[in-house]
C-alpha cells in the first residue's frame, strides 16, 4: 500500500503502460483524505480517476476517439435542451462528484437542477461538489464490462440520483434507471425522454450514434 500522494503518483507512472478499461489500475486509497485524493487527480489530469465507497482508487486511461465523439454528441443534445429550458446545469465527463456513500465518481454526462446547485456554497463547487446529480449518463466503450457499469448505475441511484441512462452502443440500447427502482430498456430506434426530471428532453440515440 502506498502512503502519500507522491507515492501514488509514482505508482501510477510506473504502471501507466498497463492501463486499460478492461483492466484499470486499482490502488488501495483507504485512509486518503478528500484533499489528498483531489491533489492526486490534479497531478494526473490526463487520467480518469475515481474512488469507490470502500476506498479503492480506480484509474482508467483516456477514452477512445470514437467513444469520445459519441459522448460529445450526446452531451450536445442535452446542452441544447438545457439552454432552451434553463432548468439546471450540465457537466461533462471530466467532472467529479462526492457521493454520500464516500465514493468519488465522474459520470460521462450529468445534470443538476438549478435550485440544488445554487444551494451549494461556492467553495464546494470549486472541488468535487458533495452532491448527487439529478441525472447521470454512462456510455459504454467497446472494452468496458457491462456488469461493472450496471453496478455503478445502481450506486448512483442508491445515492439519490433521479434518472440514469446507461448507453450501450454494442447492443444498440439504453438502460433507463428511475428513482423508484425501475429499469427499462430503450432501443436506439426509440426515443429517450427526460420524464419528470428533465421535461421536454428527447434524444434519439440511433440518430446521434449513427455512423
Amino acid at each position: 500500500m502506498v502512503d502519500t500522494v507522491s507515492d501514488f503518483y509514482t505508482d501510477i507512472t510506473l504502471r501507466y503502460s498497463r492501463l486499460s478499461r478492461q483492466n484499470p489500475l486499482t490502488l488501495d486509497g483507504r485512509g486518503m483524505s478528500d484533499e489528498e485524493f483531489y491533489a492526486l487527480c490534479l497531478e494526473n489530469p490526463e487520467l480518469r480517476i475515481e474512488r469507490n465507497a470502500k476506498g479503492k482508487i480506480i484509474i482508467m486511461p483516456p477514452t477512445t476517439s470514437e467513444t469520445g465523439r459519441y459522448n460529445s454528441e450526446i452531451h450536445i443534445e442535452i446542452g441544447i435542451w438545457n439552454r432552451k429550458h434553463k432548468l439546471g446545469i450540465t457537466f461533462d465527463s471530466s467532472t467529479g462528484f462526492k457521493m454520500p456513500n464516500g465514493a468519488d465518481r465522474s459520470p460521462d454526462s450529468a445534470w443538476i437542477a438549478n435550485e440544488r446547485w445554487n444551494a451549494l456554497p461556492a467553495e464546494q463547487k470549486k472541488k468535487f461538489a458533495p452532491i448527487v446529480p439529478d441525472f447521470v449518463l454512462e456510455l459504454r466503450s467497446d472494452d468496458q464490462n457491462l456488469t461493472e457499469l450496471r453496478e455503478k448505475m445502481d450506486e448512483y441511484m442508491d445515492c439519490g440520483c433521479r434518472l440514469g441512462w446507461l448507453v450501450d452502443p454494442q447492443n444498440r440500447r439504453t438502460y433507463v434507471y428511475s428513482a423508484n427502482g425501475d429499469i427499462q430498456t430503450v432501443k436506439f430506434d426509440e426515443v429517450l425522454t427526460g420524464g419528470d426530471v428533465m421535461p421536454g428532453l428527447e434524444v434519439w440515440m440511433g440518430n446521434i450514434l449513427a455512423g
